[in-house]
């Protein structure tokens, strides 16, 4: 009997996102999905800086961008898994296919040889079907910007490169106090940090005429901003989805006693030194006491109720400065064509 591969192939067309002064409207094609919401985790301690297990951070109104990608990828790993079947039954075939040449039954009865090389090729056009099938197999993320919202996207894109150039960027992953009495230092917190990278990248799966603006984390899942939501991700598994109108971003200016070399795009606001008295005096009591510079630098936090909790600084105070007060603005249009939506929805 001659092989044959029945399987029904269920392409994702996709999430089509479209922001205008109408609002942000969304369309998933999925039949038949029920999502119900997650409980809340309550944020970590304040000494470590770190957000809340990334299963119960999506954003209730983003639930159906969030199904729609989960089922590409099952989608994706199921044809993977058709792939790899058909190959190895090809291999099969093809091996039959080489005995019944070398036994000669294959020769005798040419019948054998003839439903072998008919499988052989019915295998190979399966094989290039599920291939392209699963190149095809993603979320499409169609983004059509009202002209005003797109000019304000545009400032965010070019304060987010500045940032990206600062000559350092860390994620802040624990902060704590410390009696400066004691250790006989200026600073009064003792921070953990360690050096990551911003950059524009996408998650994988998800195709878009948009590159993310990517967060990385040093704790956690990274983070890729697109136009309308972040996206926490760690794998395809491991991923959640929070609306851009729910983040909280505050920025500030941090004076740092930086004992490492201080980065070009820095500025030394003070000086202090590395044993201090209580009024901020060199303690002579250490021989060799030296001088340290205190610098200027920028905070970013990103927070939400659903327990996203971020901290990262950088170097570069015044690109801090500005990123944040630029994505503020983007952030109120976005807002403001919701609430357009909703009033006009009520008319």
């Amino acid at each position: 009997m001659a092989w044959s591969f029945h399987k029904r192939i269920k392409i994702i067309p996709g999430v089509h996102l479209n922001l205008s002064k109408s609002g942000i409207s969304t369309s998933i094609d999925i039949e038949g999905a029920i999502i119900l919401p997650d409980s809340y985790t309550p944020p970590a301690p304040a000494d470590n800086i770190f957000s809340a297990d990334i299963h119960k951070i999506t954003s209730q109104n983003m639930k159906g961008v969030k199904e729609a990608i989960v089922l590409a990828y099952q989608q994706r790993k199921e044809l993977e898994s058709d792939l790899l079947n058909i190959q190895t039954t090809l291999g099969t075939s093809k091996l039959k296919r080489m005995f019944s040449y070398i036994f000669l039954y294959g020769l005798l009865i040419k019948r054998i040889s003839e439903n072998l090389t008919a499988d052989i090729e019915m295998q190979k056009e399966a094989i290039s079907q599920t291939k392209a099938a699963i190149e095809d197999c993603y979320v499409n993320l169609e983004i059509d910007f009202d002209s005003e919202i797109k000019e304000k996207y545009d400032k965010l894109v070019n304060a987010f490169k500045k940032l990206a150039t600062s000559h350092k960027i860390w994620d802040i992953t624990s902060a704590h106090f410390q009696d400066r009495v004691i250790s006989r230092s200026s600073a009064s917190t003792i921070v953990n940090k360690q050096e990551v990278k911003f950059s524009f990248s996408s998650i994988p799966g998800l195709r878009s005429n948009f590159e993310a603006l990517y967060f990385q984390n040093a704790n956690g899942a990274d983070l890729y901003c697109y136009p309308s939501f972040i996206i926490m991700y760690a794998n395809q598994a491991d991923f959640a989805i929070i609306g851009i109108d729910e983040i909280n971003l505050q920025q500030r200016a941090v004076r740092f006693t930086e004992t490492d070399a201080v980065p070009a795009d820095s500025k030394i606001i003070d000086k202090t030194w590395a044993r201090v008295n209580k009024n901020g005096t060199p303690d002579k009591r250490f021989n060799g006491n030296y001088q340290i510079p205190i610098v200027r630098y920028g905070e970013i936090t990103l927070s939400t109720h659903t327990g996203l909790n971020e901290e990262y600084e950088f170097s570069n105070y015044e690109s801090t400065e500005e990123f944040s007060n630029v994505f503020k603005e983007y952030q109120i249009a976005i807002k403001r064509s919701n609430l357009y939506k909703l009033s006009g929805a009520g008319i």
